[in-house]
C-alpha cells in the first residue's frame, strides 16, 4: 500500500447506527440483557463496506455530544429532537466497540458534530491527492459533493454525484447551503425563511445566484408575502446558514494516516462477538479474516484444530480396566468434573457420544461411547479434492469404528461415581449433561457448576459460557467445538470427529471446569455470595432439569388449525390492505409501506429516519388508527397475525418430542442478570395474552388425560417488593387491607374518588405504577398513555410528591449502584451494572433505570425461585402427584390428577405465598383448566 492515500472511506457512524436499528427489527439481547440488534447490524454493514471497497484508508465518524458549538451560535439548535429509542441508548458504546474490534480508526471530537470532521477529513483527503467517498445519505453532506468527493448511500447501494444532488435540492453541490438556508431544517430547529421550502429555495437561487444577492434584491420579489418574510427574516436566513455549513478547518486530533487499513485482530474480533452473542458473525468473519478453524492468534497452527496446551495429560479410555481405574480415583478423591459429547442440543433427543472426567489440574479423560465411522479427519477439507467431505454430515468416511467400551458397560460402572452421594460433580451448565444421563437411567447428584458460580458472582459483567471464563480466569484459549466438527455444509455431529481430536476437546473440556471451579467456587466466601449459590441457584438446577424432562403436551392438530386459520386471515387482510392501497405491494416492507402512507396516500406524520424511509413502528400506526384511517389498523392486524403464525404456531409444531408429544423448553439461569429465568427451545415465555388470537395459542397446550393444567401467578408481586423495600406506608395499608391499588394511586394522584372511577384514569395510574418501577420516563410515559410529554412529567412528579419514599429509594439505589458498580436484591443477590458512572448522559439514564429495576425484578426472581424449590418436596409429603412444567415470570403451571385439584392448589398457593417475609402479604391467583388459557 503506497504511504499517501488513494481512496479514503469517511463512515457517518451515527446514519449507519440508526440505519443498522431500523433495518434489525428482531429483539436481540446479549446474555446480560443488553439489546444489541444495532450492534449486529452495524458490524455486518462495517464488514461488507470494508469487504467491497478498494479503500486504503477508512474511518468511522461518530459524533461525541449533542452540544456543539452550533449551540453557541443558536441555543434552540436541534432543540426539538426527541430522545433516541430506550433500547437503542445502551447500543452506543458496543457501537464503537464493534468499529474497534474490526480495527477501524473511530474518530470523535469534543464540540463538533460528525459533519465537520467528515468535511474536515474530505478537504485533507483532496489535497492530498487522493478520491473521497462519504458513506451516508444524509441530505447535510451533499454540500461535500465535488470532483474527487462522492457519496454512496450503502443501503440502496447508491451512488449520491453531483446529478443525484440536483434531483434532491434542484441545485448543485455546491449551492445546497444556500437552500439550505433559505429552506430551514425542522428535524435540526434550523429557521430558514417563513413559507420557503426546498423547491421555492432553489428557484430564488437559480434565478438570484446566491443567497446575499436574493437578500439584497427581496424587494424584487412580486410575491408580497414572500417579499415580506425574506426582507424580515433575512437575519434568521444568515444564521441559518452558519448552521448548515459544514467546517472544513476543524483541529483535529488524528491525521489522515491513522486512517490506513489494517486487518482486525483475531482475538479481539471473537471475543467481542462471542461476549455479544453473535454466533453467525463468529462465523462469517473467521471466513472473512481467512482464519482455519481455531487459528485465532497469529501463533495458532495453518491447519487442523488447536491443540491442548502443553502440561496437561490427557487419556483416551477405552478399556473396561482404564475406566474403572478412573472411577475408583474419582471416588477416593470425593470431587469430579464431568462433561459429556453428544449429537445434538435438544437433551430429549441426543444421543450420548462420550464422557470426560477430571480429577485434578493437568489430567483429564475422554471415554468414548458412541463414535461412529470418522469424517475423514474433521470436516474440513482433507479428503484431497479442494472442496468439503462429502460423506454423511458433509464428511467423506475416514476409516473403521474406532475401539470403545460398550455403551451399557459404561453406563454401569459410571453410575454409582455419578449417584454417589459423597462425590461432588462439577460440570459447566451441568443440567445439559443431568438431562443427557438421565434418559440412560443415571441421576447424577449432588452438583455443582461453574456458569452458576460465576453468575452469581459476576452477573451482570461478562458472560458465563466456559470459553470466555477461561480467557477471563485462567487466561487459557479453549479448543472450540467448530474447531473440531467444522463449520457450515461440511459440519460434522461430534459422533464423526476422530479420536484424537475428540480427546483433546472433550478431556480439555472437564479439566478447564475443574480449574474454573478450584479458583470461583473460594469466592462464594469471600465475596458474601453463599447465601444465593446455596439457597437459590443450586438447588433449583434439580427442579428445572425434571421440569424440562417432563415438558408440556401441546395439541398439534389444533395448533395446525390455528395456522391454517391465521393463514386464511392473513390472505384476506392482504387483499383488503392492497384494497386500501389502491395496489399490491410488501405489507412486510417497513419502506414500501411508508411509500405508501405517507406519500401516495398523503396520511399525516410522516417522518424520515436517518436511512431515508418512514417511520413505520407499531407507535407510528398506531397513532395514524387514532385519527381513523382503515389501512394502519389492518396492517397491524397483518403483522399481529403474521408473528403469531410464524414464531408461535408453525414453529411450535416442529418442536413438539414425537416421542413424548410434549415440548420440552430450556430454562437458563445465567441469561438475565437480574436472577430472573429465560426460557429458549422454545421460548414460552414470550407468548401474546393480551390478544384474543395470542390466547388461542396457550389453547395448545393441554393437559394429559384425566388431568387439568392448574396456573399459580403471583398478583402484582413487583409492586408489592417496591412497598416493602421503598417503605411506603400507603402502599403497605392499601396491600394489607385488600384494596385495588391503581385505583388507590389513581384517587392519590388525580383526587379523584374510587367509587365510580372512570377506567382510564385507573389505566393511567397502574401505568404510572408499574412503570415506576422500570425507572420509566416522561417520554417513555407519554407514548404509553398518547400525552404530550410535559402531561407526562407532571404525572411523573405528582406521583413523587404522594409517594416521597419512592423517590428517595431510586435515588439511594441508583447511589449505591454508582458507589459499589451492583446492586442487591433482598436475598443477597448482586446485580452489577456496568455503565453507571458512564459520561453520557443517555447511557448513563439507561444504567440508572437499570440499578433501580434489578433489585425488584431481581427480588421477585429470588421469591418464585425459592418457592420452585420447596414445592416438589411439598408436593410429595402432601403424597399429590402434580408435577411443576413450567415456570413463566410470576406464574407457574403444573399438571394435576383432577381429583387433587382442590388439595394442590392449597398446597401451591400455601407455599408460593410464604416464600420470603414482608411488610405485605404476598397473593397469589390460582386457576385451572384443561388448556393453559382456561388456567390462567
Amino acid at each position: 500500500m503506497s504511504k499517501n492515500p488513494e481512496h479514503v472511506f469517511l463512515i457517518d457512524g451515527s446514519g449507519f447506527i440508526f440505519r443498522a436499528y431500523y433495518a434489525i427489527k428482531a429483539e436481540m439481547t446479549r446474555p446480560d440483557g443488553t439489546p444489541t440488534n444495532a450492534v449486529f447490524g452495524f458490524t455486518k454493514m462495517l464488514m461488507k463496506l470494508v469487504d467491497d471497497t478498494d479503500a486504503d484508508h477508512i474511518a468511522v465518524i461518530f459524533d461525541r455530544a449533542r452540544k456543539t458549538f452550533r449551540n453557541d451560535i443558536y441555543a434552540d439548535y436541534k432543540a426539538n429532537r426527541g430522545e433516541p429509542p430506550e433500547d437503542l441508548i445502551p447500543q452506543f458504546p458496543l457501537v464503537r466497540e464493534a468499529t474497534k474490534a474490526l480495527n477501524v480508526q473511530a474518530v470523535d471530537m469534543e464540540g463538533y458534530e460528525a459533519d465537520d470532521l467528515i468535511a474536515t477529513y474530505a478537504k485533507h483527503a483532496i489535497e492530498a491527492g487522493a478520491d473521497v467517498t462519504i458513506v451516508s445519505s444524509d441530505k447535510d453532506l451533499m454540500q461535500l459533493v465535488r470532483p474527487g468527493v462522492v457519496m454512496w448511500d450503502a443501503m440502496k447501494e447508491k451512488m449520491i454525484g453531483p446529478d443525484e444532488v440536483m434531483e434532491k435540492f434542484g441545485v448543485g453541490p455546491e449551492k445546497v447551503i444556500e437552500v439550505q438556508a433559505l429552506a430551514g431544517d425542522s428535524s435540526d430547529n434550523v429557521p430558514g425563511v417563513s413559507g420557503i421550502g426546498i423547491k421555492t429555495a432553489a428557484q430564488l437561487i437559480n434565478q438570484y445566484g446566491d443567497m446575499e444577492t436574493l437578500l439584497s434584491r427581496a424587494h424584487e420579489i412580486k410575491q408580497p408575502k414572500r417579499r415580506q418574510n425574506l426582507m424580515d427574516e433575512a437575519d434568521l436566513a444568515r444564521l441559518s446558514k452558519k448552521l448548515v455549513t459544514l467546517l472544513d478547518d476543524v483541529p483535529v486530533e488524528l491525521d489522515l494516516a491513522s486512517f490506513a487499513v489494517k486487518q482486525p485482530k483475531a482475538e479481539t474480533l471473537l471475543a467481542f462477538l462471542r461476549e455479544q452473542d453473535f454466533k453467525s458473525l463468529v462465523k462469517t468473519i473467521t471466513a472473512r479474516l481467512g482464519i482455519e478453524p481455531g487459528e485465532e492468534g497469529e501463533s495458532a497452527p495453518a491447519s487442523g484444530g488447536k491443540k491442548a496446551p502443553s502440561g496437561p495429560a490427557y487419556e483416551l479410555v477405552q478399556t473396561i480396566d482404564a475406566l474403572e481405574r478412573w472411577v475408583a480415583e474419582a471416588t477416593s478423591a470425593g470431587v469430579v468434573a464431568v462433561d459429556t459429547e453428544t449429537t445434538s442440543l435438544d437433551t430429549m433427543r441426543a444421543d450420548l457420544v462420550g464422557v470426560s472426567l477430571s480429577i485434578e489440574t493437568g489430567r483429564a479423560c475422554y471415554v468414548p461411547l458412541g463414535h461412529k465411522q470418522p469424517a475423514a479427519q474433521g470436516a474440513l477439507d482433507l479428503d484431497g479434492d479442494g472442496g468439503p467431505g462429502d460423506g454423511p454430515g458433509g464428511a467423506k468416511g475416514g476409516g473403521k469404528i474406532p475401539d470403545q467400551i460398550p455403551l451399557k458397560a459404561a453406563i454401569k460402572i459410571l453410575k454409582p461415581l455419578l449417584e454417589d452421594p459423597s462425590v461432588l460433580k462439577i460440570g459447566q451448565n451441568i443440567k445439559y449433561d443431568m438431562k443427557v444421563l438421565s434418559r440412560l437411567g443415571i441421576a447424577v447428584s449432588p452438583v455443582d457448576d461453574t456458569m452458576l458460580l460465576s453468575y452469581v458472582l459476576d452477573g451482570g459483567l461478562h458472560g458465563h459460557g466456559m470459553d470466555e471464563l477461561a480467557k477471563i480466569f485462567l487466561d487459557h484459549e479453549t479448543i472450540k467445538f467448530t474447531d473440531v466438527t467444522g463449520t457450515g455444509k461440511s459440519q460434522v455431529t461430534f459422533d464423526q470427529v476422530p479420536l484424537d481430536k475428540a480427546l483433546d476437546y472433550a478431556a480439555e473440556d472437564a479439566e478447564v471446569t475443574g480449574r474454573l471451579h478450584r479458583h470461583l467456587k473460594p469466592r462464594l466466601v469471600k465475596d458474601h455470595m453463599v447465601t444465593v449459590y446455596e439457597t437459590l441457584e443450586r438447588p433449583l438446577i434439580p427442579v428445572l432439569e425434571d421440569m424440562e424432562r417432563a415438558g408440556i403436551k401441546v395439541d398439534g392438530k389444533e395448533l395446525k388449525r390455528l395456522s391454517d386459520n391465521f393463514g386464511k386471515r392473513l390472505s384476506v387482510l392482504e387483499i383488503e390492505i392492497h384494497g386500501l392501497a389502491g395496489r399490491e405491494f410488501n405489507i412486510g416492507s417497513p419502506k414500501q409501506l411508508g411509500e405508501i402512507l405517507f406519500d401516495e396516500l398523503g396520511l399525516p406524520g410522516g417522518k424520515k429516519g436517518k436511512t431515508g424511509a418512514y417511520a413505520t413502528g407499531a407507535g407510528v400506526l398506531e397513532a395514524l388508527v387514532d385519527h381513523g384511517h382503515d389501512l394502519p389498523a389492518k396492517v397491524l392486524d397483518w403483522r399481529h397475525l403474521a408473528k403469531l403464525k410464524s414464531t408461535y404456531s408453525d414453529a411450535l409444531m416442529e418442536q413438539i418430542n414425537p416421542e413424548t408429544g410434549r415440548v420440552h423448553t430450556s430454562y437458563s439461569q445465567a441469561g438475565v442478570s437480574t436472577g430472573r429465568l429465560a426460557s429458549s427451545d422454545p421460548n414460552l415465555q414470550n407468548i401474546p395474552v393480551r390478544t384474543e388470537e395470542g390466547r388461542k395459542i396457550r389453547r395448545a397446550f393441554v393437559a394429559d388425560k384425566g388431568m387439568k393444567l392448574l396456573s399459580a401467578d403471583y398478583s402484582q408481586i413487583e409492586l408489592r417488593l417496591l412497598a416493602h423495600v421503598a417503605g411506603i406506608d400507603a402502599l403497605k395499608d392499601a396491600f394489607r387491607d385488600g384494596q385495588d391499588i391503581h385505583a388507590m394511586t389513581a384517587s392519590q394522584v388525580f383526587g379523584v374518588p374510587v367509587d365510580g372511577m372512570d377506567p382510564m384514569v385507573r389505566r393511567k395510574a397502574k401505568a404510572i405504577n408499574f412503570g415506576i418501577i422500570y425507572g420509566i420516563s416522561p417520554f417513555g410515559l407519554a407514548r404509553q398513555l398518547g400525552i404530550g410529554n410535559s402531561e407526562a412529567g407532571e404525572y411523573i412528579d405528582t406521583y413523587f410528591k404522594k409517594y416521597p419514599g419512592i423517590r428517595d429509594y431510586m435515588e439511594q439505589t441508583k447511589e449505591q449502584a454508582r458507589k459499589q458498580g451492583f446492586v442487591e436484591t433482598l436475598f443477597g443477590r448482586k446485580c452489577h451494572i456496568k455503565s453507571i458512572n458512564e459520561k453520557n448522559p443517555n447511557v448513563r439514564g439507561f444504567a440508572e433505570r437499570a440499578a433501580i429495576n434489578a433489585p425488584i425484578q431481581g427480588g421477585a426472581a429470588d421469591i418464585i425461585k425459592r418457592a420452585m424449590i420447596r414445592l416438589p418436596d411439598a408436593l410429595k409429603n402432601a403424597k399429590l402427584k402434580a408435577r411443576m412444567l413450567l415456570q413463566v415470570h410470576d406464574e407457574l403451571i403444573f399438571e394435576v390428577p383432577t381429583k387433587e385439584l382442590k388439595k394442590t392448589a392449597d398446597v401451591v398457593s400455601g407455599v408460593m405465598s410464604s416464600a420470603a417475609a414482608l411488610d405485605v402479604p404476598l397473593m397469589v391467583d390460582t386457576g385451572t383448566g384443561d388448556n393453559w388459557d382456561e388456567a390462567h
